[in-house]
């Protein structure tokens, strides 16, 4: 039994999409689902079409790309109503999310690795309030700041915060909310896998010419969450940079697949799934 992780599968490319539909079935694990499936609310029930038949449990959080609204007239909703839409999708297929009791992992740890009492797989749905920037820019500037860079997030036009005041207002709101659930499962016999869309910490961020994109990768509020949570393991996408880090011991894992060039199709999807749990005796 393993519990694997992977995000950013943009089924709004044929390309994936025809991908994800020759997957092979992996009966008795689970998937999380990390955000960025699609833009639309029939690219997601797309996705769970294909992968409640081929895992035992699968679990889904957004990212910001499943938040978008592209077609006002025939997609109306937007912001938090197009968030609970993606919910009730989600729940009427069996997918766990953001919104539902966090379950535990009933598989092993890994070989080797000391038994650190329950797991609970906590899935989270934070988005991000511009705080990953330089220290003398403010709030107000982070925008035009990275516009002066050439960056610019389509988030800015398309991910509507409706009805709070702003995304970072949404941001906030998420932060008070899921620290308040982490912090009731939370103890000494319990240690959590951690799963968001965006990194939880700025020092996870290594964009190159395009690091003034950080503004809309996350928030300064969670850079300590993998301690004060006692983490296992943290799961993030939205990078589109897979790999495994280590922050004060605890292991982070981007598992993002990407659009056409950034994956090879004649792996296969599954190549691209990052084990999370057990621990690969390999990293």
């Amino acid at each position: 039994m393993r519990l694997f992780a992977i995000s950013d599968l943009h089924l709004s490319s044929t390309f994936n999409r025809a991908a994800l539909a020759e997957l092979e079935s992996y009966p008795e694990d689970w998937i999380v689902l990390a955000g960025d499936i699609g833009e639309t609310a029939e690219q997601l029930e797309f996705a769970l079409g294909h992968l409640v038949k081929r895992f035992d449990t699968v679990i889904w959080l957004p990212g910001n790309h499943d938040l978008w609204t592209i077609d006002p007239k025939q997609h109306p909703l937007r912001g938090e109503s197009k968030y609970r839409r993606l919910v009730d999708i989600c729940r009427d297929h069996g997918v766990l999310t953001p919104e539902d009791p966090y379950p535990l992992w009933p598989g092993e740890v890994g070989e080797g690795v000391p038994a650190p009492g329950r797991i609970v797989v906590a899935p989270m749905f934070l988005l991000y309030d511009y705080s990953f920037r330089a220290s003398h820019i403010s709030e107000a500037a982070a925008v035009s700041w990275a516009a002066e860079s050439g960056v610019f997030c389509s988030d800015e036009e398309l991910l509507d915060p409706a009805p709070h005041s702003s995304r970072q207002a949404w941001c906030h709101q998420r932060l008070a909310l899921t620290e308040s659930r982490l912090a009731a499962v939370a103890g000494n016999d319990v240690n959590l896998v951690l799963l968001n869309h965006f990194p939880l910490r700025a020092d996870l961020i290594e964009l190159a010419d395009l690091s003034r994109f950080s503004i809309w990768c996350g928030s300064t509020v969670t850079e300590d969450w993998h301690k004060k949570y006692r983490a296992l393991v943290v799961v993030h996408g939205h990078l589109h940079q897979r790999g495994t880090h280590y922050r004060d011991g605890v292991r982070f894992e981007e598992v993002s697949l990407g659009y056409k060039p950034q994956w090879n199709r004649q792996l296969g999807i599954g190549a691209y799934f990052r084990q999370i749990l057990p621990v690969p005796g390999q990293l």
